[in-house]
């Protein structure tokens, strides 16, 4: 007994020293520091749909395999000339059985292919080659543009990688992949054009939808007949209306082929008498 009340004292007596030594032992721990950019991605899409979405200033590094398609996305406003720099490190040499050719592309949110106005967007490595870098610069993005016509627009842009050309035992191969979107320029630098964009090119599914402008909400129109087609009950309304103007058409169509000719007389059918005789019939002879 006295040695449990001894060793209960003993612990009370530590309390102090533990509630000291604990911040000495959290301030001796080093904190994570907060950064302005975020860390690369590490991981790529297969398709549009599944691009990975790259905030502003974000990198991506990914570990690959030769002749896989790889998806990324990202926003791009007006004003702004993108810049897509891709550096490929190849598997070894020793692996390889013959040159290799990688190409960058560039899609807008319509999925339409973008023009490079500066860059090697293709590049061909041979097999003794260890990395490749490719970089495609698109056109300035314009505040508006023609239906017809396929300037840059605000919002989302894919970047798509893809080998095009390599030795089929050399499919699959373990390579790297490393990326980085720089732009140059914002809204400021855009040059007016006599139009604006009613809505980003952002597509419900992939990235850059907080990185381009959204659209202020239209209020839809009102006529004199809004309120009759819209309500929870405004369908209970036409249905009674319906039924009434269909049973009273029933009524109408009965009274017009039950008496097609008016209320029928009281002897309709009755035979004249035999005295009366038409004009023009042959008379009885004595």
């Amino acid at each position: 007994m006295r040695t449990t009340i001894r060793g209960a004292l003993a612990a009370l007596a530590l309390l102090p020293a533990l509630a000291l030594g604990a911040p000495a032992a959290s301030a001796a721990s080093p904190s994570p520091t907060a950064s302005g950019t975020a860390a690369p991605a590490t991981k790529a899409g297969t398709s549009f749909l599944t691009a990975v979405n790259l905030s502003p200033g974000q990198d991506a590094d990914v570990a690959v395999s030769t002749g896989d398609y790889l998806y990324w996305a990202f926003g791009a406003s007006e004003g702004q000339t993108p810049t897509v720099n891709v550096s490929v490190n190849l598997a070894p040499a020793a692996d390889r059985h013959g040159p290799q050719t990688w190409t960058v592309e560039v899609f807008d949110g319509l999925r339409r292919r973008q023009s490079c106005t500066a860059g090697t967007q293709n590049a061909t490595g041979d097999q003794s080659a260890t990395s490749l870098t490719l970089n495609c610069t698109l056109r300035e993005v314009r505040t508006w543009a023609e239906p017809w016509s396929g300037d840059p627009l605000p919002g989302t842009y894919y970047v798509r990688l893809s080998v095009t050309d390599a030795p089929q035992p050399d499919l699959g191969l373990a390579a790297n992949a490393q990326l980085h979107v720089a732009a140059k320029g914002n809204a400021d630098n855009a040059q007016p054009e006599g139009g604006t964009l009613k809505a980003p090119l952002v597509p419900p599914v992939g990235g850059g939808a907080s990185t381009a402008k959204a659209a202020a909400p239209v209020a839809e129109k009102e006529h004199w007949y809004t309120g009759w087609f819209s309500g929870w009950n405004s369908r209970w309304y036409w249905t009674i209306g319906g039924g009434f103007l269909a049973a009273l058409a029933g009524v109408l169509g009965y009274h017009l082929t039950r008496h097609p000719r008016g209320r029928r007389p009281g002897h309709y059918g009755a035979v004249p008498p035999q005295g009366s005789h038409q004009h023009g019939s042959y008379a009885e002879r004595p």
